[in-house]
């Protein structure tokens, strides 16, 4: 039966209401509740003949279309306040195609292929998973006016601002022409043309990075939010390293004449994993990269020497670049060959042996409370979980508080009993779950404000620093093929956990990553990236993106 359109009015409002006339009372009265707020059990509907009772068929009534009735009643002092959202639904299908793009889960717009540029669609998608970097993007205005005969629209700054902007607002494949021509006039070595046949030579994606870097530390420029604070660049700020540096002759005869080390600091936008016979991991590339052998002449002997560069890291950044150097200049084709070994790589780095005494001596203490606190947290986890399987009959026997045990004993409390001759006998209490979990959770909070307070000070106030010298891995860029002139690359990045639109919080990341393959976008499982070690011409890590774990918060505590 066709619903009838009739008017309820209350409390000097008006209400269009479509009822049903199969349905009953007590449904048209939750439609009332979803428009006044007043419980179904405190309105009073009043209609011809009576009132609108709950087992009552709304056809008995016989409404007419535009017919007016009266409610009586008011919400009760418990009742929560109804109201209506403040913006409309809307569905999928009626967005336009920049608010599809930005919706919770959607897949992020790739990059088409202009020749030879997958060298570039890589770099870019990697350096887009830096969030406080398209942060500042959108703030960016070139500070000088163009030079005679320069065109504005070749800023590589504003080009970089401009491409993002427009990926964020689709999910199909941008053609980032303009960001290419920006490239190519700023740095021509872009620009060569392919020695086997038409069209633009394949690239390093390490050049590209770096000559990237290089232009926004120049031009990019961030603010802390404090009032007497500076501009400063945001590759300085974010991406930049520090070595403090020994050099030191080979020679006995120098030091025996007088020839003391040579102290120095030297900024690093990466980290070089050197690649040897010897290199098995990660950590084994970077050892080589921090000493190396270098020709100098020494006053002391009067001649040309070996000496020694000895590194030691004084500044971890928040973002931290690595770079395998697996291509070398090989004389006999005349081309950057490529080193095919494999060299593993983890999900979580821990840079703090690499570091300076001093910088060593304020990460270490806040690196061993991060892993405590994180044991704390997994233990607490589990436990709760294993209470869940038991309340399913799972597990029952080996948790507190499942069916083989009551909880934990209280310390020194006894529970009173008295026997079959009237004697009292002492038991034992045991603690609820509750209590149990409330125990742990205040430990788990003073752990972490106890985190919190081993910061020194000196890395509290430099927010674009890894404050306890652990990364996670959030992007990496792969090549395949045995030439840096040849072959292909790929971009896998780590999918970004949502954020909570009630408690404004992220949620829990799902460990999947995004591999960006040109214009072709899918989704991977991390397995995915443990294949990247390289060891043939199949996609090999060539550029890994590490983000400075977030440290464990808390309520009242801002990371």
């Amino acid at each position: 039966m066709a619903t009838v359109s009739i008017v309820v009015k209350h409390q000097g409002n008006k209400y269009d209401i479509e009822v049903d006339p199969d349905s009953t009372g007590d449904v048209f009265k939750y439609q009332l509740y979803s428009l006044t707020g007043v419980e179904p059990e405190r309105q009073k509907i009043l209609v011809k003949g009576g009132q609108v009772k709950d087992d009552v068929q709304m056809s008995t009534f016989g409404f007419k279309s535009g017919q007016s009735i009266m409610m009586l009643g008011t919400p009760g002092k418990d009742a929560k306040e109804i109201a209506r959202p403040k913006e409309k639904i809307k569905f999928v299908e009626d967005m336009t195609e920049a608010e599809a793009a930005q919706q919770e889960g959607a897949i992020p717009a790739g990059l088409t292929n202009l020749g030879n540029t997958c060298y570039l669609n890589s770099t870019l998608q990697t350096l887009r998973a830096i969030p406080e970097l398209q942060n500042a993007l959108v703030k960016y205005e070139p500070r000088n006016a163009p030079t005679p005969g320069a065109m504005p629209q070749l800023d590589l700054t504003k080009q970089l601002r401009d491409l993002y902007k427009y990926m964020s607002e689709t999910q199909e494949a941008y053609v980032p022409h303009a960001f290419l021509t920006s490239l190519r006039t700023a740095f021509p070595q872009f620009a060569e043309r392919s020695r086997t046949g038409q069209g633009f030579a394949q690239q390093d994606a390490e050049e590209a990075w770096s000559q990237i870097v290089t232009q926004l530390r120049q031009k990019l420029q961030v603010k802390d939010d404090a009032p007497d604070s500076s501009q400063e660049s945001f590759i300085d700020k974010y991406m930049s390293g520090e070595f403090t540096s020994e050099l030191e002759c080979d020679e006995p005869a120098a030091k025996e004449g007088g020839e003391t080390p040579i102290a120095s600091k030297e900024t690093f936008l990466k980290l070089n994993c050197h690649i040897d016979s010897a290199t098995n991991h990660l950590r084994d590339g970077i050892a080589n990269g921090l000493s190396e052998k270098l020709e100098k002449r020494s006053e002391v002997l009067g001649r040309d020497a070996v000496y020694t560069k000895t590194s030691k890291i004084s500044r971890l950044p928040k973002y931290l670049t690595v770079h395998f150097v697996r291509f070398f200049w090989k004389r006999e084709t005349q081309k950057k060959a490529k080193i095919m070994r494999k060299v593993t790589f983890p999900h979580e780095l821990d840079l703090v042996e690499f570091c300076d005494d001093k910088l060593k001596g304020m990460l270490v203490p806040v690196r061993d409370k991060v892993r405590e606190v994180r044991k704390d947290e997994e233990d607490i986890e589990r436990a709760r979980k294993r209470r869940k399987r038991n309340a399913a009959g799972e597990d029952a026997d080996d948790i507190p508080g499942g069916k083989g045990a009551k909880g934990d004993k209280k310390d020194d409390a006894k529970k009173a009993s008295t026997s079959a001759d009237g004697d009292v006998e002492m038991g034992e209490t045991y603690k609820t779950d509750v209590e149990i979990d409330a125990e742990r959770d205040a430990a788990l909070l003073e752990a972490k404000k106890e985190l919190h307070a081993l910061i020194s000070p000196d890395l509290a106030k430099d927010d674009g620093a890894n404050q306890s010298g652990l990364y996670e891995l959030r992007g990496v860029v792969t090549h395949q093929g045995a030439s840096a002139d040849s072959g292909h690359y790929t971009a896998y990045v780590k999918k970004t956990a949502p954020t909570d639109v009630k408690t404004g919080k992220r949620k829990e990341e799902d460990g999947k990553w995004w591999w960006f393959n040109d214009d072709k976008v899918s989704e991977v499982t991390s397995d995915k990236i443990e294949a990247l070690a390289g060891g043939g011409e199949s996609h090999s890590a060539l550029i890994l993106l590490y983000r400075a774990i977030a440290l464990p918060s808390s309520e009242g505590i801002i990371e």
